[in-house]
């Protein structure tokens, strides 16, 4: 194994560059990018949030009473019901997640409230200081476990090797995401621990020191009321140094030489849980709560891995390579440790009931597990480096690199949707900057004319004059539609609508009836990728015709929240034939 740390100019550089990026996506989505905003403390953010102002600026953490005016002012539910709290029958409130991302927060969160009372922004817990300390604050946990993470490759692999695993570990995969932009989420908190225990566990099996153990226990402890789910932590210093059977003999004599140690460890692991056991018997009076999570063991959904929705291998492809790394780590110390965390890992994740996982960039959930995938990875990389395939490895990594960033800057202009992704949709939008309005109708349905030049096409409605949308357009077909023997029958919409706000549950709804069948039905949805509130939006879309339409009625109107008052200018609808 390499021990020299020193002279490593190509991981130091890496580890710069990965800062620059990472800060430059954060600034872009900040309130410096005048088309956004800084406003992290929302949706699932709020719910690991909610125990530091609830418990330090308004010192009710039961009831919420205080909760009503800061979701008038911020609207940090993200939809205004505060579903990140469950209401128990004794009418007090009890935290639907767990305390342990507070805990890390709370740095940051104290030194944003220092700086609120002694300036002029509200010390309310989610003014501009606020958003500001906890978005920060996750890069800055996220660079000290970098830098420590480069330390821990460098005991395994060259520099050069160690270089080009913190390159794809971050700027390949959906880390960027979750560490600048949504980094108020739990991930971007658990990777420093994740880090932590690796070297840890390292450290203690070099000499093992009773405070190591103790250490070791608390940051297990603690990741788990982050997430419980990260309990499996505890799989990396349990298999360490077990890779080959003389190795396991030793490991085991140590640890029955350090049986105080494990003690101390399991003691300590019970007081990095402590605060969450304390907080559920202060609202509930037991010790353990139900928050409701449901697990699906026996029939997982892979769709969390290879689906169009947001597959892991899909959008972040990279991570074929986390996993393949786990075959080239037979000679390592971290063999066993990290292929049981891994595969066990990912069968969690995949077999959570809400495998979507609410609005996410690939796979958010493994995250914070990244650094366990480094070993994996850094393995496979430096099994190739000793090869004639290096030159193809650095090509496919600058490939790798490329198409996430861009896909990154995709979903945070909402091009790259969080949740209703589909293949054909995403295929329209790979590597393409600005989709066409036919094109992002494609999240709403699969009907497309792939070469419509070659049909012919007769207008059969057209305003091109402004007009407020109230009543439904409705054509009668037979009126409309030309004698032909033609296969193929389409129709296509063409208009632009404009609204005050986001139309964000309204659809432009078609049907096409002909009395005797279940009318054809579709939908688009009004808050299409880049709409703009107050602007000019251009839709366009395709609906397939039956036979015999030309007997039906064709009914066009909008439909759901947001569209009460929606203007309305040319539109046109052509059939194509």
């Amino acid at each position: 194994m390499k021990t020299k740390l020193s002279s490593s100019p190509f991981s130091i550089g890496a580890i710069a560059f990965i800062i620059v990026i990472t800060l430059g996506f954060r600034l872009y989505n900040s309130d410096l990018n005048p088309n956004k905003t800084l406003n992290v403390l929302t949706w699932d953010a709020l719910g690991y949030y909610l125990y530091l102002p609830a418990t330090f600026i308004y010192e009710d953490i039961t009831e919420l009473k205080w909760y009503p005016a800061i979701e008038a002012e911020y609207g940090a539910s993200g939809g205004g019901n505060l579903y990140q709290a469950n209401l128990q029958e004794s009418g007090n409130y009890v935290f639907k997640y767990l305390g342990g991302v507070a805990i890390m927060e709370s740095p940051f969160f104290f030194t944003a409230h220092i700086f609120a009372k002694n300036t002029s922004f509200p010390a309310d817990g989610f003014s501009k200081p606020y958003q500001y300390g906890i978005a920060f604050g996750a890069i800055f946990y996220a660079i000290l476990a970098l830098i420590l993470l480069r330390k821990i490759l460098l005991r395994f692999f060259d520099d050069r090797t160690t270089a080009l695993t913190l390159l794809l570990l971050t700027l390949a995969s959906n880390w960027v995401q979750y560490i600048a932009v949504d980094g108020a989420l739990s991930h971007s908190y658990i990777f420093p621990l994740y880090v932590l225990i690796i070297y840890l566990t390292m450290v203690w099996h070099d000499q093992p020191k009773l405070y190591l153990a103790m250490v070791i226990g608390f940051v297990i402890g603690l990741a788990t009321i982050c997430r419980p789910t990260e309990l499996i932590m505890v799989f990396i210093p349990l298999f360490w140094n077990t890779h080959t059977r003389e190795e396991t003999k030793q490991k085991w004599s140590l640890v029955t030489r350090h049986k105080g140690h494990v003690i101390a460890a399991m003691v300590f692991g019970l007081i990095g849980i402590l605060p969450q056991l304390l907080y559920w018997f202060h609202s509930t009076g037991d010790l353990i709560y139900n928050v409701g999570s449901k697990w699906s063991f026996l029939s997982p959904f892979f769709r969390v891995l290879f689906g169009w929705e947001k597959g892991w291998f899909i959008y972040t492809p990279v991570t074929v390579f986390f996993v393949a790394g786990l075959f080239f780590s037979r000679s390592y110390p971290f063999k066993k440790s990290v292929s049981i965390f891994c595969l066990l890992n990912i069968w969690i994740i995949i077999s959570w009931f809400h495998w979507r996982y609410g609005a996410s960039y690939s796979t958010r959930a493994l995250v914070q597990s990244y650094p366990v995938f480094a070993l994996g990875l850094g393995a496979l990389i430096s099994r190739v480096f000793r090869k004639k395939w290096q030159p193809y490895l650095l090509v496919i990594a600058l490939t790798l690199i490329f198409i996430n960033l861009f896909q990154t800057w995709q979903y945070d202009e909402d091009i790259l949707h969080s949740d209703h992704m589909n293949r054909q949709y995403y295929g329209k939008i790979f590597l393409n900057p600005r989709p066409s309005a036919l094109e992002m109708s494609l999240l709403d349905t699969r009907d497309w004319v792939k070469k419509e030049d070659r049909l012919t096409r007769e207008t059969i409605y057209q305003s091109a004059s402004e007009f407020s949308w109230q009543s439904p357009v409705k054509i009668h077909l037979i009126d409309h539609l030309p004698n032909t023997d033609s296969r193929e029958h389409w129709l296509k919409f063409r208009l632009e609508l404009k609204t005050d706000g986001i139309p964000a549950g309204g659809f432009i709804k078609t049907s096409v009836d002909n009395g005797l069948t279940q009318p054809l039905m579709s939908r688009i949805r009004l808050n299409r990728p880049l709409y703009k509130p107050g602007n000019w939006n251009d839709y366009s879309f395709y609906v397939k015709l039956p036979p015999d339409t030309d007997k039906s009625i064709l009914n066009v109107h909008l439909e759901g929240s947001g569209t009460d008052k929606v203007d309305c200018r040319n539109f046109y609808i052509e059939y194509l034939f």
